[in-house]
């Protein structure tokens, strides 16, 4: 997984799981569903980035 591609999908699990904790403190139902989204999609980048050196190596 090339440096940039990792951080990317870092950050976006970083900033999802953050949403989703600041929504729960909130009481925002809304804002919990889109932290949950942001770190999935971060979870989905990081795997295809796995696959993708599986395949290089």
């Amino acid at each position: 997984m090339s440096a940039g591609e990792k951080a990317k999908a870092k950050a976006e699990q970083v900033k999802g799981k953050l949403k989703k904790a600041m929504g729960r403190a909130a009481v925002d139902d809304p804002m919990v569903v889109e932290g949950q989204a942001g770190k999935s999609k971060g979870d989905a980048r990081q795997a295809k980035e796995k696959i993708k050196d599986m395949f290089k190596h």
